[in-house]
């Protein structure tokens, strides 16, 4: 098994593991590629260090792995945006806020 890898439990997998893997391909000849190094610039920036599977190519080359847009938030960045808002609130915000929570509830 690779390192690094993502792993994940399919709900029609029976309880397997089924790993997902980034698939390179070689710019060059198309055959599978090898990530042998990556290098992470930001948080959203890697380069990735790759060399074609193939031995009768044998190129070696660089990519660039970049963060695109978010297609579903993130439940954590949810808490901290709700927790950011509270705290901006006036004691009477906070107040009606909360029995309007309560009132909710029943």
């Amino acid at each position: 098994m690779r390192k690094n890898s993502l792993k994940s439990r399919h709900p029609k997998s029976f309880g397997a593991w089924k790993v997902r893997v980034l698939k390179i391909e070689c710019p060059d000849c198309g055959s599978k590629a090898i990530i042998k190094k990556t290098n992470r610039k930001h948080r959203e920036i890697a380069d990735i260090y790759c060399a074609c599977a193939d031995v009768e190519c044998g190129h070696t080359f660089v990519m660039n792995l970049t963060f695109s847009h978010t297609l579903s938030p993130s439940a954590k960045s949810g808490d901290a945006m709700l927790q950011q808002l509270i705290s901006k609130l006036s004691p009477q915000q906070k107040q009606m806020t909360l029995d309007l929570l309560k009132t909710a509830s029943n």
